[in-house]
């Protein structure tokens, strides 16, 4: 699983954290530590500290907050999504069918009115 950002990425001024290149067994182990390190365990999960996610030209990190914010940097390279844990029981249940086939298909992870997406997409390069 590979990690990168893309700065205005459709000439809209929007920009994209992208979670791409994986297969269904990086699937289930992406979701089973966001459910086990950020819901249950109500802690940040930095990505870059995962051995099998290779980040690329940024690091994301992921945590809890009282309102859903999406995506945040100051700096273009630390990134940080904070969401509610409803936000991320949400994001789980987008991730799901990732882990139950293979796919070729995209999913975006939130729908916030924010300038930066975060899509998980495991055919992309």
């Amino acid at each position: 699983m590979k990690l990168d950002y893309l700065e205005n990425y459709n000439e809209l001024n929007e920009n994209l954290v992208r979670l791409y290149n994986f297969n269904k067994a990086e699937a289930i182990k992406f979701r089973d530590l966001l459910i086990e390190v950020v819901i249950l365990k109500k802690q940040k999960l930095d990505l870059a500290q995962v051995d099998f996610i290779e980040p690329r030209n940024c690091n994301l990190i992921l945590g809890l907050f009282k309102t859903d914010e999406g995506i945040l940097t100051k700096d273009d390279y630390n990134f940080f999504c904070i969401l509610t844990l409803q936000g991320f029981e949400n994001m789980i249940r987008l991730i799901e069918p990732f882990c139950n086939k293979e796919s070729r298909a995209h999913q975006y992870l939130y729908d916030i009115d924010n300038p930066t997406d975060l899509l998980f997409c495991p055919s992309a390069s």
